[in-house]
């Protein structure tokens, strides 16, 4: 078993930085109409580019494993908070699901903050 473990992380880190990086680069084209969402949940627009920031550099930060930490730990917490502010609403079964989607997602985060990127990443050559 040991021996897929280096793929197994790999395959772990493209799985769940894909999502990010995708959302990160969308929201570029949709900068109007993510900021106007954003406002309408009471978050002030202006944070869409630091957001894009988080999802895009985290994601390829977890992606190639370059200061892969760094970059989970951000999305782990980015992915605890966005669950609690668009998605919070005890009287909808689907949006509680949708924010535990979202703490699972930080959960696989925090493995990577607690074990690293894995042999196969630029974080893990330099051991």
């Amino acid at each position: 078993m040991n021996a897929l473990s280096p793929l197994a992380m790999v395959a772990g880190r493209v799985l769940i930085s894909f999502m990010f990086i995708m959302s990160g680069l969308q929201k570029i084209g949709g900068l109007e109409g993510t900021q106007g969402y954003m406002e309408m949940m009471g978050v002030p627009g202006i944070l869409i580019y630091p957001t894009i920031l988080v999802e895009v550099l985290g994601g390829l930060a977890v992606l190639i494993g370059y200061q892969a930490r760094i970059g989970a730990l951000l999305l782990a917490g980015f992915s605890i908070l966005s669950g609690v502010i668009f998605h919070f609403d005890p009287a909808d079964q689907m949006q509680m699901i949708s924010m535990f989607k979202n703490f699972a997602i930080a959960g696989g985060f925090l493995f990577i903050v607690a074990m690293g990127p894995g042999k196969l990443s630029i974080d893990g050559r330099k051991g």
